[in-house]
């Protein structure tokens, strides 16, 4: 394999597991109560707008956020397999297990998918340009004083809430398996069988990861958004909403071109997601190392070109 191998092959950190997709397999690795791993599988689909620039940054994130809920809540339910025994089930969820299908549970899954999405925006669209127009009541500020007060307000929250989820622990567990995620991929990138002691050695940063798309989101956000008017903070909300699919648009084809540019550009490009790392992956130890091997081989194609990013 080459020195410079860049593999498509990426992942989710899940509740006591990992979700790793391939070129056409996707693999679900979950470490149960009892020890052992849990695998389930599915198959890659391969979509007409993945072809089309901008589109398909836009439509893998809607799939992205639906599957991720879908198997983080897959994993929870691994994860505390037996454990429900200690507590009696209640009214609600005895009368949903006998009055829903999979239809329903998949209309579930959307709407908390979607509720994500509002949330986040709350956060980091609404929030940072409402404090803005409270804060320019007093301190005038020009155009460009405003751009650059608002991306600062939006990149302290981001660091802010970042920073918090780090502070829970089922949460900082998570995020251990992300380092696991990252490890691993490192190791099949540089050609080196995939054993725990190898994937130990490998770096828990990588440039091809979604701490880095939201980053680049922020950032080109600020400059995307420096464009619309301050007539007021709801229109200016509004505009924003507009604009968002472009502004989603625009971060996925920036680090779909940085993950396959050696030049000096794309790594400053992705820098601000390599930092941000340090909030969102940490260590992993051995035993989740092995969950993201289960999970990683069954996904790994026999040409790895196949695999090539």
């Amino acid at each position: 394999m080459p020195k410079e191998f860049r593999t498509s092959v990426g992942g989710q950190a899940l509740m006591e597991g990992i979700m790793m997709r391939g070129p056409e397999k996707i693999c679900c690795a979950v470490r149960k109560p009892d020890g052992t791993i849990d695998l389930t599988y599915d198959t890659v689909t391969t979509r007409w707008y993945n072809k089309v620039p901008l589109l398909r940054g836009v439509c893998n994130m809607a799939e992205n956020l639906y599957k991720g809920y879908k198997y983080l809540m897959h994993a929870a339910d691994i994860a505390m397999e037996g454990t429900e025994d200690a507590e009696p089930e209640s009214k609600l969820d005895k009368w949903l297990d006998e009055h829903t299908g999979p239809a329903f549970q998949n209309v579930l899954m959307g709407c908390a998918a979607f509720a994500g999405v509002v949330l986040a925006l709350f956060l980091f669209t609404f929030l940072p340009t409402f404090l803005t127009g409270q804060l320019i009541r007093f301190v005038p500020l020009g155009r460009w004083g405003r751009v650059i007060l608002e991306g600062a307000l939006k990149m302290a929250i981001f660091l802010l809430y970042m920073y918090l989820c780090t502070r829970m622990k089922d949460l900082h567990r998570v995020f251990e398996y992300h380092g696991a995620e990252h490890k691993t991929i490192a190791c099949y990138e540089a050609g080196l069988p995939l054993t725990v002691e190898n994937i130990r050695k490998q770096s828990r940063f990588h440039p091809r990861c979604g701490t880095s798309f939201m980053i680049l989101v922020i950032i080109i956000s600020i400059f995307l958004y420096a464009v619309l008017p301050w007539t007021s903070t709801g229109l200016r909300v509004v505009y924003k909403l507009c604009m968002f699919p472009l502004l989603v648009g625009v971060s996925y084809e920036f680090l779909k071109w940085a993950g396959r540019s050696d030049s000096a550009l794309s790594h400053i490009v992705s820098q601000p997601g390599l930092w941000m790392q340090r909030l969102t992956t940490f260590e992993p130890d051995d035993s989740m190392i092995e969950v993201a091997i289960a999970a990683v081989t069954p996904v790994l194609p026999e040409n790895q070109e196949e695999a090539r990013w």
